[in-house]
C-alpha cells in the first residue's frame, strides 16, 4: 500500500529506494490512484505527498503556508532520503527545485509534463497577474465553476477519451479542493511565482527521465531543451498521450518510469 503524508504529523518513513510522488495543480496525492499499484508491484511503493493547499493540507490560506520554502520543506519531511522523488506539472516544478536545493538527497529524478519555469522577469510577472486574475475568479465564483473551466483548457484535450469513471474521479478529486486553499497555492507555487531553474539545469547532476506525451508539444519541447541542457536527464515521449501521461496512458508511464528506477 502506498504511504501519504497527513497534516500536522511528520510522514511515516519509507525505505531509501521508495519514490516520493509530487502531483499537479487541482490534484491531490490520490491523483496518482492509476499507477500506485503498479509501482508497488514493480517493487516501488510510493510515499504520496499532498502539497500545500491541495488534499490533506487544504483549509490552510497563510501565504507563508504556501511558499516554495514550505513546499520543499514539506517534501524533506516526506521520507528517508536520500530518495527518488517524482512530480508531475506543479510537482514538477516543485521536484526540480528541491534536486536543485538538496541535489545529494535525490537518487533519482522523474519529471512528467514540468519545467524549469519562465525564463524572464517580464514573462514571471505577465504570468502572476493572470495567476492573480484566476484565484480571485476561483474564491469569488467557487469550487465549480473554476473546476469547469480549467477542464476546458486546450492542455487537457487528450483526455476527451478517457473512460467516464475516470474523467468522474479526476472531477471529484478537483471539486474537494478548497477555492481559498487553491487561490493561495497559486499565488505562491505559479509558474509566475517561482524563479527560473533554466541556467542551473548545468548544474543539476541527479539521473533525471523527462516524460512527455505526444500530444502536449509544448512540453516535448521544453523537454528537448532541458535534456540538451541536464547532463544526467534523458527524455521519454509516450504515444497517444497529452500532458498528464499517469492518467492517459498508466500503462506506458509504469513501463518507463519503472525502468527508469529499476527493480
Amino acid at each position: 500500500m502506498p504511504q501519504r503524508t497527513s497534516p500536522g504529523a511528520r510522514a511515516p518513513r519509507p525505505d531509501p529506494r521508495h519514490p516520493v510522488l509530487l502531483h499537479g495543480f487541482t490534484g491531490s496525492a490520490s491523483s496518482w490512484e492509476g499507477v500506485v499499484d503498479g509501482l508497488s508491484a514493480q517493487g516501488h511503493v510510493p510515499v504520496l505527498v499532498d502539497l500545500p493547499g491541495h488534499g490533506g493540507n487544504r483549509g490552510r490560506h497563510a501565504p507563508a503556508q504556501h511558499t516554495l520554502d514550505a513546499a520543499l520543506a514539506l517534501v524533506r519531511d516526506a521520507g528517508r532520503w536520500p530518495a527518488d522523488l517524482v512530480g508531475y506539472s506543479m510537482g514538477g516544478r516543485v521536484a526540480l527545485h528541491f534536486a536543485a536545493a538538496h541535489g545529494g538527497l535525490v537518487r533519482r529524478l522523474v519529471l512528467e509534463s514540468s519545467s524549469p519555469g519562465l525564463e524572464t522577469a517580464e514573462e514571471r510577472a505577465a504570468r502572476r497577474s493572470s495567476d492573480e486574475a484566476l484565484a480571485e475568479r476561483l474564491v469569488a465564483d467557487g469550487i465549480r465553476s473554476f473546476v469547469a473551466e480549467w477542464e476546458t483548457l486546450p492542455l487537457f484535450e487528450s483526455q476527451a477519451g478517457l473512460s467516464p469513471d475516470a474523467v468522474a474521479r479526476q472531477r471529484e478529486r478537483r471539486l474537494s479542493n478548497d477555492p481559498p486553499s487553491l487561490a493561495a497555492a497559486l499565488r505562491g507555487l505559479g509558474a509566475g511565482a517561482l524563479p527560473s531553474l533554466w541556467e542551473r539545469l548545468p548544474r543539476i547532476a541527479v539521473p533525471t527521465l523527462l516524460v512527455v506525451g505526444e500530444r502536449d508539444p509544448k512540453f516535448v519541447d521544453i523537454a528537448a531543451r532541458m535534456s540538451a541542457r541536464m547532463r544526467s536527464a534523458r527524455t521519454v515521449v509516450v504515444p497517444g498521450a497529452g500532458h498528464a501521461v499517469h492518467l492517459e496512458r498508466p500503462d506506458l508511464w509504469l513501463e518507463v518510469v519503472g525502468g527508469f528506477l529499476g527493480r
